[in-house]
């Protein structure tokens, strides 16, 4: 009979653990996109659909469920001024990252002088002004573009901001609506477990769209580009990493007691995704769901990740400040220090909004040129062919930032939960890979006699956990 016992509990671990196989299989198909890129371009270039294709299923699932997260959350908070005070606390430590990210690309830039031997020719003019035409999106476009043709519009046209407005409105919404709104609540956290049901078995086309996007880029970009362009690409790496280990580490450590390296550790599986995809985005779901795991309530996971996204665009910023002094230096009309404060202000208020999408930070980078300092934009087409490579570390910069903002707001907040946090990041409480989702009376959806959980308690559920642990 203990034998037996013992036995039944193993089912769900081995389930869990069959994932495993899934990020292995990711990293064997980028492995093998490597070898075709180089072995054959062309035929990599024709690959590219299919890591266009996975992107797209995952951006598909994003609006659901920052929908979905940011209602539960808005919705089970009684005093909506906690809403607003996650949220101002967010865009304060946004800005405040965002000078800080483009100070360290700002002083690194100036140290390896990265543009020095370049040449511009013709075509690479002409690659620069139609990127400049791509970024040239002002403050205020970008401010009416927040707001939806409709209500249901924000789930279709893909912007996450329309998205998070629309959300919050029926969060707060249901906050006036009192115990008549419960049953909506119900509603839309069923409508969550099951799009994250979807999300979890799109994953499993992961190492299909690995194998195209990488293969797409390495036959698009190959090895004399990355050779050329090895001084400003290895440069933007360091930084990124000293801004990651260093800023964000000690910011971590002071403030959670939490050690960086656990952290990324414990986010292993979305940075694999983020380099086989080069967006970040494709990891923003997972991100919500981690997070919430990992003991950060609703409501703080709900708001910071999000608006991140739109403006807590770390690698974003530390990009545009290298890209510039490279662009400045390879045409030769070097930037003073007063140019390069004041071209880096514009363009820090230029890229808010500008997602974690591939290319964002290059048509970003034209525009804010475009409108600042015209005469370097041909410039541009010097980096675009290594943009993609750049790409990866600007992702996985942003990302970071996001995940880091997020259990630090928490944090500040009040709105962590510290035992639960310490028991994840040391691996007692593992992520469930099968319903990305918390639901401690419904461990496992596919065995369960419970399968539609209690929804009339979700409002809290990370202390329900720590009571029965």
């Amino acid at each position: 009979m203990s034998s037996a016992a013992d036995t039944a509990p193993a089912a769900p671990a081995a389930k869990r653990d069959r994932t495993h196989y899934l990020y292995i299989a990711v990293i064997a198909a980028a492995v093998l996109g490597i070898g075709v890129g180089f072995a054959a371009p062309e035929l990599a270039k024709e690959l590219k659909p299919l890591g266009t294709g996975f992107v797209n299923l995952i951006k598909m699932m994003i609006s659901p469920i920052i929908f979905c997260t940011i209602v539960l959350g808005v919705g089970s908070v009684r005093k909506a001024a906690k809403v607003g005070k996650v949220g101002g606390l967010a865009l304060c430590y946004f800005i405040a990252m965002s000078f800080v990210a483009l100070a360290i690309g700002l002083v690194v830039g100036n140290i390896i002088h990265p543009g020095g031997g370049m040449h511009l020719t013709e075509a690479v003019k002409g690659v620069g002004q139609a990127q400049a035409q791509a970024g040239g999106e002002g403050p205020v476009d970008f401010v009416l573009g927040v707001i939806p043709t409709t209500l249901v519009s924000a789930f279709t046209q893909g912007q996450v901001l329309q998205t998070l407005l629309v959300a919050l409105f029926v969060g707060f919404g249901l906050q006036t609506m009192g115990r008549r709104g419960e049953p909506i609540l119900r509603g839309v956290e069923h409508i969550q477990r099951l799009v994250f049901r979807v999300l979890a078995m799109i994953m499993w086309a992961a190492p299909i769209g690995a194998f195209g996007a990488i293969a797409a880029v390495v036959g698009e970009t190959g090895i004399d580009a990355l050779k050329a362009l090895a001084t400003i690409m290895l440069g933007f790496y360091v930084t990124c990493l000293l801004f990651v280990f260093l800023v964000l580490g000690a910011l971590t450590r002071l403030v959670t007691g939490v050690n960086i390296l656990q952290l990324l550790k414990y986010l292993g599986r979305e940075f694999l995704l983020i380099v086989s995809t080069s967006s970040s985005e494709s990891a923003l779901p997972r991100l919500i769901a981690k997070m919430e795991h990992l003991g950060v309530s609703r409501p703080v996971v709900g708001i910071t990740v999000p608006t991140g996204y739109s403006f807590n665009l770390d690698g974003t910023m530390i990009y545009l400040t290298m890209a510039s002094l490279f662009i400045a230096d390879a045409m030769g009309q070097p930037l003073s220090v007063g140019q390069q404060i004041t071209l880096l202000l514009f363009m820090m208020i230029a890229s808010k909004g500008a997602a974690g999408v591939t290319g964002a930070g290059l048509a970003t980078l034209a525009g804010a040129l475009q409108s600042h300092k015209p005469a370097l934009v041909d410039g541009v087409g010097l980096i675009v062919g290594i943009d993609r490579f750049m790409s990866e570390a600007r992702a996985l910069t942003n990302f970071a930032g996001n995940a880091v903002a997020t259990l630090l707001i928490g944090t500040w907040t009040g709105e962590v939960d510290k035992d639960r946090v310490r028991r994840v990041l040391a691996g007692e409480l593992p992520f469930d890979e099968k319903t990305l989702l918390d639901d401690s009376d419904d461990s496992d959806d596919s065995d369960d006699s419970d399968g539609t959980g209690t929804p009339a308690e979700l409002p809290d559920q990370h202390e329900k956990e720590l009571a029965k642990a």
